[in-house]
């Protein structure tokens, strides 16, 4: 059986991964803040026996150490940093920025996903698979910014993409490999009503981009469907 951990499982992305990797009978280690709090987390486990869930909070780096010691015999096959915060809010906006929620937002977005990887390496490197996946956002691209705005969210995002493409960089000689996601604009609380795309359909469509992965794309930006996104 093939495992995947996943943090911020107890909703929008993080619960829809959860569910499609249990369908398809894989162990899957749901992360969340607050188990007691994940009613939706907690009525999936209680659906698919192979759900384990675990109390998690990212931006707490003793809790992701002691989290990998209790799981130290586990083999991850794929580990997917999901869990993320917008930050940006129209109160404080440029000069009138938050630069605490701004520290936060970059712990969350940017520090936690290298963290993560730091401390299951072990656990994804005796794998099968060996893969670790992170959602980031194409308005951590660069290039693609014609609009301006969300700051802390941008400069979050394009933090984690330059970390992964390192560690994409460092990790292949171990076979290793890394992949960063644009998911889409899809319905969830981050993305709103508005979004034109559904959870079920942008996680389909990185699980099969993941299940396709061959290390020489290890370090590619992608969008859900696997089109390249811009730096």
């Amino acid at each position: 059986m093939s495992t995947v951990l996943i943090t911020g499982a107890n909703r929008g992305l993080g619960l829809e991964f959860c569910q499609q990797y249990a369908e398809d009978g894989w162990q899957v280690v749901a992360c969340c803040r607050d188990v007691s709090t994940a009613t939706a987390l907690q009525q999936l486990a209680d659906q698919y026996p192979d759900i384990q869930l675990e109390t998690l909070d990212v931006t707490d780096f003793s809790q992701i150490d002691a989290l990998s010691r209790k799981l130290s015999s586990l083999t991850i096959d794929v580990l997917i940093n999901n869990a993320g915060v917008f930050g940006d809010d129209s109160e404080h906006r440029f000069g009138h920025l938050d630069y605490q929620i701004w520290r936060d937002t970059l712990v969350i977005n940017a520090q936690a996903p290298v963290k993560m990887a730091e401390a299951f390496l072990a656990q994804v490197q005796r794998s099968e698979q060996k893969l670790i996946a992170t959602i980031s956002s194409l308005m951590g691209s660069i290039a693609d910014n014609g609009s301006g705005g969300s700051i802390l969210y941008r400069s979050s995002k394009a933090a984690v993409n330059a970390a992964m493409k390192s560690l994409a960089i460092d990790l292949k000689k171990d076979g290793i490999g890394v992949l960063i996601f644009h998911p889409g604009w899809v319905k969830t609380d981050m993305g709103g009503s508005n979004a034109p795309l559904r959870p079920v359909d942008s996680i389909a469509g990185m699980r099969q981009v993941m299940a396709n992965f061959s290390l020489e794309k290890s370090g590619d930006f992608l969008r859900y469907d696997g089109e390249v996104m811009p730096w």
